[in-house]
């Protein structure tokens, strides 16, 4: 596959690592914006605007299949695709970072006098990373939070406390729930497929697929979670901490965010109805007591400033709040984070790779959720005719996977060694990222 990549920003550099290995990567951009690191790919380069049918031509877009514009200007980036399209027909993601863009474009492209000319998918990084962010408050203590089959299947992710009574036992004798299965664990820095006899660790990162009402009972059972998030913290009022206190309130769950600019403290005060709005600076630790952030089930730093969201985050942890998640940035920064004690650390270019990593796979298999980081992911396969019948302890994968859930119509099953996989059915299947190819080709998808 040709990929053209508009813009050397950090998310173009994220794409190129991403797929310059199985991929053809031209990149355009400036010469005085080319960094160091794209010249540790095997990448193509081309100096210039791609708003410019020239420049575009020099990077051969008649021969390309796809073309991402993340350059930092919208406007640059709405025209390069529409450019782009119009010459060439390639398929186009444009990233974008107002809202009022992600609308018209949405629009244009539904617009029958349009033809062709239009943006196949249109990111707006922030409201991916909203959506994840509503995901994992909303269940509480939850790492990390996937929906599947219509909502009748999850994927959460937890962490183990030291005095859980499931440390030291094997995964066999923990007597999870029964329609739950334990499809990953994360230990300090190795994430691996577990099997019966693998022994749990305090501080393991639990990785679980099952039917939403088996995972509620384990969270209930075993992480001692049976009241859900009540309040929430939400300290930042940009367009991220806006849309989640939308949502909050949707879900009825009290809210509060602390914003230090006065007139985007009115524009929150206007357009949100019960989320109280806090004129003042989330890192003042008096301002913080005083308003009881402490006493939150949930506290969430989500300015654009990656040293303020950790400031922030240290503080409400040292006040007493259950759970702190972090905005990063940086997603280098990631790691140190977590290390310093952040509950969760996300990153809004992070959601926008694995949207683009989804959008861009050829075989009939979609990627449905990319689990720490990326090292594993979710896929969902189409059971072909050669495995109709096979019982599920007969297959044999050319590396560690688990089948978490098959989708059956409207049925969802979580399997046994014993369960028959049916043409039509569709696997949820647990890999770790290097794998992913691997099985793919296992069920003849490639």
């Amino acid at each position: 596959m040709k990929i053209v990549i508009y813009g050397a920003t950090e998310i173009g550099c994220l794409l190129a690592t991403e797929f310059f290995e199985d991929c053809d990567i031209t990149l355009i951009d400036k010469e005085e914006n080319r960094s160091e690191e794209f010249d540790k790919l095997d990448i193509s380069f081309v100096s210039g605007s791609a708003t410019d049918i020239g420049v575009l031509k020099r990077a051969d877009i008649m021969g390309a299949d796809v073309f991402i514009a993340c350059s930092p200007l919208d406007e640059a980036n709405i025209v390069a695709c529409l450019t782009a399209k119009k010459i060439s027909g390639v398929k186009t993601i444009c990233f974008v970072t107002k809202k009022e863009y992600q609308n018209a474009m949405a629009q244009d492209k539904s617009n029958e006098y349009l033809g062709d000319f239009f943006i196949d998918n249109i990111i707006w990084p922030e409201e991916l990373l909203t959506q994840e962010l509503f995901r994992i408050v909303t269940v509480a203590h939850a790492l990390d939070v996937e929906n599947f089959a219509d909502g009748k299947a999850r994927l959460l992710e937890y962490k183990v406390k030291p005095t859980s009574s499931i440390v030291g036992k094997m995964v066999k004798d923990c007597g999870f729930t029964k329609d739950t299965i334990i499809v990953g664990i994360k230990r300090e820095e190795l994430l691996f497929i577990p099997n019966g006899l693998t022994e749990i660790n305090a501080d393991d990162k639990l990785i679980f697929m099952g039917t939403s009402r088996s995972l509620d009972i384990l969270a209930g059972t075993f992480f001692h979670e049976k009241e859900r998030v009540k309040s929430v913290a939400i300290i930042g009022g940009g367009n991220v901490g806006f849309m989640l206190a939308k949502n909050l309130e949707v879900m009825k769950i009290k809210s509060k965010i602390i914003e230090k600019n006065y007139e985007r403290c009115e524009f929150l005060s206007q357009e949100l109805n019960s989320t109280l709005v806090i004129n003042g600076d989330g890192t003042d630790l008096k301002l913080l007591d005083e308003e009881e952030i402490g006493s939150c089930d949930v506290a969430i730093s989500v300015t654009n400033n990656d040293e303020r969201n950790l400031l922030c985050s240290l503080l409400v942890k040292q006040l007493g709040v259950k759970r702190v998640i972090a905005r990063v940035s940086k997603v280098l920064n990631i790691p140190l984070f977590e290390k310093v004690g952040i509950d969760i650390a996300v990153s809004s270019k992070t959601s926008a790779i694995n949207e683009v990593r989804n959008d861009l796979d050829e075989a009939d298999v979609d990627i449905l959720a990319t689990v720490e980081q990326g090292e594993a992911e979710v896929l969902e396969i189409p059971v072909k005719s050669d495995f109709d019948g096979q019982f599920i302890k007969d297959i044999r994968f050319p590396a560690p996977a688990i089948i978490g859930v098959i989708q059956r119509r409207s049925r969802v099953i979580i399997p046994k060694g014993d369960t028959q996989i049916r043409v039509k059915d569709i696997l949820i299947v647990f890999t770790k990222a290097e794998d992913v190819q691997k099985i793919k080709e296992h069920f003849k998808v490639m």
